[in-house]
């Protein structure tokens, strides 16, 4: 018997949003790393003040992508510029369906004339490989799964992360020496005794740092070398609960729905696509709750990716896109609640903890109209309260605006949109997204 695919799972649901409304849902955290090694409030501060070690080798997926058509069918199916594109540059991958919206973005990085590989959650990459076997593209693809799929084997690559102020220091005591220039998102090959692998100007957390990626047969090597050459400095390794909380001074919002469940043009996709997926299991929940999974869709222009989008070739989504350029009406903030509020509606004490969630909250104005919706919230320790990233209208995302964001669970299908479920409100204030003025300003100046 076939393997039920996205289609069938939402036949039998009903629609896109009963198959996916998952009240009590967990928020996800990374796999393969203890749930804290020093604790996620120093893990938090070793990227604000010291130095902090990531290894980021364990959640995502990889697709490698070679062949002489590669270029081509990327470019038929991503919004990015290959024209300028660099042996050894990552760029933010960003595909979208007809409509304009993202199919969920993930970072490709080009490893040489014809080659690529594409990671972040596997979506994006199912979207590639359909479209590369529905055209006839002449590729080839390898992919290496997120370790839950591994069945016990190793990952394919390492990828280990060095970032905060003294990320530069760490680099020189283990090669000897600064590493050569490079630009942000871009790469140089490097070497620790006999391993060979490649350091990525990149950093996640509003700070900057390295992205060491190579064979998993240098894994250990790399690793214990960076960390030996961080242990003067303090360095820190970041565990799964601090991790996550990384974004939110970068502003990436990494959870995305992609914009697949309903065109009639992409019955065959969700056909190809199977059930149990991140399409088919990444759960949606909160107290903004809607019948219509057009209104969990987002724009690559809403998310911030418009520097990563050129025109100058065709892409399946290209006139909807250049179209809602136009006509963007909700912009990317950063909310950050009121303490007092979190203690007494959260927290339900002097300190409201760890609290990580992945829910859709719906944000309104101080007179109860619908404002936006949350996508990530989480503690930010040196702020003192909970932030969110959200997307909020426009005309409420000016810096200082007092909002409120919805504190509940929509108990979904079954239960009114706008029934009233007596949740109780957290007062916030809105700021720029991404929050960290250095990755505002500073981290990409030189990209």
């Amino acid at each position: 018997m076939a393997a039920p695919s996205l289609q069938d799972g939402i036949d039998r649901a009903g629609s896109a949003v009963e198959l996916l409304w998952k009240p009590d849902a967990e928020p996800w955290l990374p796999e393969g790393l203890d749930d804290e090694y020093a604790g996620w409030r120093r893990e938090q501060a070793a990227w604000r003040s010291g130095v902090a070690f990531l290894d980021l080798s364990h959640h995502m997926s990889d697709t490698f992508i070679e062949g002489p058509d590669a270029v081509r069918l990327l470019e038929s199916v991503s919004a990015n510029d290959y024209a300028r594109f660099e042996i050894g540059q990552a760029k933010q991958f960003v595909p979208v369906a007809g409509d304009g919206n993202i199919v969920t973005d993930g970072i490709l990085m080009r490893t040489a004339e014809a080659g690529f590989v594409l990671s972040g959650i596997p979506a994006a990459q199912n979207w590639v490989k359909y479209h590369a076997e529905k055209g006839g593209y002449d590729v080839a693809f390898v992919t290496d799964p997120e370790a839950r799929w591994r069945q016990g084997r190793d990952a394919r690559l390492f990828r280990y992360q060095v970032q905060g102020p003294l990320a530069a220091e760490l680099v020189e005591n283990a090669f000897g020496g600064p590493l050569p220039e490079v630009k942000f998102f871009h790469s140089a090959p490097v070497a620790l005794r006999h391993a060979r692998f490649r350091a990525l100007r990149h950093g996640m957390a509003g700070q900057a740092g390295y992205e060491f990626i190579g064979d998993w047969q240098d894994a250990a090597l790399v690793r214990d070398s960076l960390m030996a050459a961080g242990e003067p400095l303090g360095l820190v390794r970041v565990g799964a609960l601090a991790y996550p909380t990384a974004s939110m001074g970068s502003g990436w919002i990494p959870t995305p729905t992609p914009a697949i469940y309903t065109d009639p043009e992409l019955a065959d996709y969700r056909a190809y696509v199977g059930l149990f997926t991140y399409e088919g299991q990444n759960p949606l929940h909160g107290s903004f709750y809607s019948e219509r999974i057009e209104d969990y869709y987002t724009s690559p222009y809403e998310l911030g990716y418009g520097r990563s989008i050129s025109f100058r070739h065709d892409f399946i989504g290209r006139d909807a896109l250049l179209k809602a350029k136009e006509e963007i009406t909700r912009t990317r903030v950063t909310l950050v609640f009121d303490a007092e509020d979190v203690r007494r509606v959260i927290g339900g004490g002097e300190d409201p903890g760890y609290v990580h969630s992945y829910a859709r909250n719906r944000v309104e104005t101080a007179s109860g109209e619908p404002a936006g919706v949350t996508f990530q919230t989480d503690p930010v320790d040196h702020v003192g309260t909970l932030l969110s990233l959200a997307l909020v209208d426009s005309e409420f995302a000016a810096p200082g605006t007092e909002v409120s964001v919805v504190w509940g669970r929509h108990p979904g299908p079954g239960t009114p949109a706008d029934a009233d479920l007596g949740f109780p409100r957290v007062r916030a204030t809105v700021h720029p997204a991404p929050y960290d003025d250095h990755a505002r300003r500073r981290y990409r100046r030189n990209a």
